[in-house]
């Protein structure tokens, strides 16, 4: 086998064109390529604040069901819309209505839990 160090010894002192060719004639006798393998380029980095600006800012209130204490229901919607009583009990008779439109996180939450605690059965969706 050949002494490491010698061959160590021998390639330092070549020149960058006598590598270069070196590498040609190594690369040909074996099959196979010196070139540095190209990094597949991964796919767009995902940027944090577009995370933040597709979440949704504004949300609904949709009363599902007014639930068995209907008038109870009906107090709270006056409350959170300002409607009448006839606007508000038409509300809480009609499943699927808006009771809030475009309103903040905080907002949709907070009418969420007083129409919940009312015996209502509430979703919040973000407006997109």
């Amino acid at each position: 086998m050949a002494d490491i160090a010698k061959l160590v010894e021998d390639l330092s002192a070549l020149s960058v064109l006598e590598a270069a060719d070196l590498v040609k004639a190594l690369e040909e006798k074996w099959g196979v390529s010196a070139a540095a393998p190209v990094a597949v380029a991964a796919g767009p980095v995902a940027d944090p604040n577009a995370a933040a600006a597709a979440q949704p800012t504004e949300f609904d209130v949709i009363l599902q069901d007014a639930g068995a204490k209907k008038i109870d229901t009906i107090k709270v919607i006056r409350a959170l819309t300002s409607a009448g009583l006839v606007e508000a009990k038409q509300m809480a008779e009609t499943a699927g209505t808006k009771i809030l439109s475009g309103v903040a996180k905080e907002a949709a939450d907070d009418a969420k839990a007083k129409l919940e605690a009312a015996g209502a059965k509430v979703e919040v969706k973000g407006v997109a």
